[in-house]
């Protein structure tokens, strides 16, 4: 198991960060929280999760403990898979997660792309009990690096795709958050999903 990487990033393509450790190149999978929370670092530390399939083997990066703890808890949900996990880490914050858990916010739950209301109703039940076993603690983990080729609106657009967004609502959300004045990547993202999770009060 692959618990943890620290290295330089050489290519951030959200929800994808490639990290040189040592010579060697991980592709990591990452949630936005995560992108979000190291802005402008080279040097990153991330907690990881390997999972290995028959046909492939996937590395999800996380910035804190707790997100990866959380991340752990999730994929034991009956119905949730990584992919989904990632999805609700990128739609809302640990907080948030916790909060909508705690006062049976299934509506907001059904907000993150692919999980429907019968789904939701099954993650706050399994996850009640869970949430108070994560542990504290995280260390920051995320970083830089340019964009490869494709422009800030590209990459917003491929990011909310990534995470199950349709290309036309997709586009329809980084419309509006180009109209907030968000001029990179990571704002864009960031506007996008606040248009569809509300941070809690």
């Amino acid at each position: 198991m692959i618990g943890r990487l620290a290295g330089r990033v050489l290519m951030r393509k959200p929800p994808f960060l490639l990290v040189d450790v040592q010579g060697i190149g991980y592709e990591v999978e990452a949630p936005m929280s995560t992108f979000f929370a190291t802005q402008g670092q080279d040097d990153v530390i991330l907690h990881t999760h390997l999972v290995v399939r028959e046909d492939a083997q996937l590395l999800y990066g996380f910035a804190t403990i707790r997100e990866r703890d959380l991340f752990r808890a999730l994929i034991k949900v009956s119905g949730i898979g990584p992919r989904m996990a990632v999805a609700v880490l990128s739609g809302m914050s640990e907080a948030q997660f916790r909060d909508c858990v705690l006062n049976d916010d299934v509506t907001a739950l059904t907000k993150v792309p692919g999980i429907g209301k019968k789904t939701a109703e099954r993650l706050i039940i399994e996850m009640r009990d869970r949430l108070d076993k994560q542990p504290g603690g995280g260390v920051p983990a995320v970083a830089g690096g340019e964009p490869a080729v494709a422009t800030p609106r590209d990459e917003a657009l491929s990011a909310l795709e990534a995470l199950g967004y349709k290309p036309a609502e997709a586009g329809r959300m980084i419309a509006r958050a180009e109209k907030e004045g968000a001029d990179n990547a990571e704002s864009l993202i960031r506007l996008a999903l606040r248009q569809t999770v509300k941070p809690s009060s």
